[in-house]
């Protein structure tokens, strides 16, 4: 790195013994005479730009620093040669707390209200280098103001490169302090981030705007704020003049860039005000970004539209503009050795797309589980786990789904082994509720015949003693299902898991969910309507714990015991 120009007036040669003889005579001034002082500072300025062994540190401990501070109190001429001296010094960690100790960050502040930019990029430069990585010594700054004057400078000089430095700098340090994006929600500076933005000479300072960007999106005041002045599209033009080149600086800036517009998209106003109705730019740049060859466009693309997809209109209006091919295309690109990242967030894009009804017809006509379907030899849990509540979301409702995925072998063969996935809870989890969602949407024998057959009863009794309450539901209707259709075929797995035990169990545990308690009492009323199984029923004395529910505080499960009890009583 080229070393700093000497400032005007400051064309000396440096001597060893000479910054010794400048603090000794700086030290014993018992006056602040500008004159005499300024020849001895010039020489300790030198000796810094010098980069002389130890300097700041033999600085410090002359005795100079009050002195310094009483310059810079005063707003003496000597003020700007003092600040650089104080920000080439803080260079070097180890005299940061002295300075501060000594008082000269309150004396600089006051300093950056001035108009001299030599001054204020100086004064930058001091306070930013004393107070880096001093949380406390940061807050105080905020505290003081020190926010909206960095961003009038930063409007006032937008073309001083080095001042604009120091000023996005301070800011990129500050912003990730909950006092710090208090106070720039209230100053607007939407637009000179893009400004600055757009000129930005080279990857460091883009990264510098970006950081700034991505620690005050996270506030959803200012992703609104954002949205509004036009952030993403800024974003979205500035990776497409990025795409297609390989320096590792500007695919840095592609994925913070493009992450930042993900980011974005969680707020529900900022998303809408994007998503246009589905003509707006940042929306149609997204969408070329699922057919990118750039792996991280791709994925930050899925996750941009599984973000749009959060709205049920947004899903409607992104079916009739034909957005599921280009996703569907992006999955099967990734189905062998592909990117797990990306295969999760198009399986997520899709699963929530799929939630309106309307659109799951339409999806199931243009054959999506089909496609899809490829991605079941994934050997990824997390593929796995998502692909399990895509296909799940797909049938919810949808009975001519369920029956063609019900019946399909190889789908319930490597469904069911997934139930069996030692390692991964989520995905034996969501295999379970497919199984049990193919049975309840079906209500086929023939899916419940090929679920008993691939030895899927057995998963579905596990589920039903689940500690979460909702796939217990599911579990325990599916089962009723079941028994319902063909309790021949359901009697030796349900004997085998000692079923009406754990029923009996749900019945009586007092701490247990009422609505798990009325499906477990729906399982044990289909029971108790075929022959073979209501002795079953009267060995495990299920009448006594269905008894006891009869005056339940809740009317309607009540109600459903006293039902189930008199069928349980009737010996016709």
């Amino acid at each position: 790195m080229a070393r700093p120009p000497l400032p005007r007036g400051l064309a000396i040669s440096f001597r060893s013994d000479s910054l010794s003889e400048a603090l000794k005579a700086i030290s014993v001034s018992t006056e602040l005479i500008e004159e005499e002082l300024k020849p001895h500072l010039d020489t300790v300025l030198a000796a810094l730009l010098e980069k002389k062994k130890d300097a700041a540190v033999e600085i410090t401990k002359s005795g100079i620093l009050p002195t310094l501070a009483q310059a810079l109190r005063t707003k003496s001429s000597l003020s700007c040669q003092v600040a650089l001296v104080l920000a080439e010094m803080a260079r070097e960690a180890v005299v940061r707390e002295p300075c501060i100790e000594a008082g000269l960050v309150k004396v600089l502040v006051p300093h950056l209200n001035c108009n001299n930019q030599e001054m204020l990029l100086n004064t930058g430069r001091a306070i930013g280098r004393i107070c880096f990585d001093n949380p406390y010594q940061q807050d105080q700054l905020v505290q003081s103001g020190v926010i909206p004057r960095l961003v009038t400078i930063m409007r006032e000089y937008p073309e001083n490169d080095p001042l604009v430095n120091v000023c996005l700098l301070a800011l990129c340090n500050l912003a990730d302090m909950d006092s710090a994006r208090e106070a720039l929600t209230e100053q607007d500076m939407a637009d000179i981030l893009i400004f600055q933005l757009k000129r930005a000479p080279d990857a460091e300072r883009r990264h510098v705007i970006l950081e700034i960007l991505s620690s005050l999106g996270e506030s959803d005041t200012l992703k609104l704020q954002f949205a509004e002045s036009k952030v993403p599209e800024a974003l979205s033009e500035m990776i497409w003049g990025l795409q297609g080149g390989s320096d590792p600086h500007d695919l840095c800036s592609i994925k913070i860039a493009s992450n930042l517009i993900v980011s974005l998209l969680l707020g529900d106003e900022s998303m809408q005000k994007c998503f246009g109705e589905g003509s707006g730019t940042v929306y149609q740049d997204v969408l070329s970004w699922l057919q990118s060859s750039n792996t991280q466009l791709q994925l930050s693309g899925a996750l941009a539209i599984a973000n749009f997809a959060r709205n049920d209109n947004n899903c409607v209006k992104m079916l009739d503009l034909g957005v599921v091919p280009h996703i569907l295309t992006l999955l099967e690109q990734h189905v062998d050795e592909g990117d797990v990242s990306v295969q999760h967030a198009g399986l997520s894009a899709l699963r929530n797309l799929a939630i309106p009804v309307t659109n799951k017809v339409r999806m199931l006509d243009d054959g999506v589980t089909e496609r899809i379907k490829s991605l079941l030899r994934s050997d990824m849990p997390p593929v796995q786990f998502k692909l399990l509540g895509t296909l799940r979301m797909m049938v919810d409702g949808q009975e001519e789904a369920a029956l063609v995925l019900g019946r399909d072998g190889m789908l319930l063969s490597r469904v069911i082994e997934w139930c069996d996935a030692k390692d991964h809870a989520g995905v034996r989890g969501e295999a379970s509720r497919l199984l049990a969602a193919l049975i309840r949407h079906s209500h086929s024998p023939e899916v419940v015949r090929a679920v008993t057959q691939a030895d899927g009863i057995q998963h579905l009794i596990s589920m039903a003693t689940s500690e979460h309450v909702i796939m217990q539901n599911e579990a325990l209707v599916a089962l009723a299902i079941a028994s319902a259709i063909d309790i021949g075929l359901m009697k030796e797995p349900f004997q085998e898991a000692e079923l009406l035990l754990k029923l009996k169990k749900m019945l009586e545990e007092s701490g247990g969910a009422v609505e798990v308690k009325f499906s477990a009492l729906g399982l044990i009323c289909s029971l108790a309507n075929t022959h073979m199984m209501k002795e079953e029923l009267d060995s495990v004395n299920m009448k006594e714990s269905v008894s006891k529910l009869t005056d339940h505080s809740s009317s309607k499960l009540a109600s459903q015991a006293s039902s189930i009890l008199a069928i349980l009583s009737d010996t016709s």
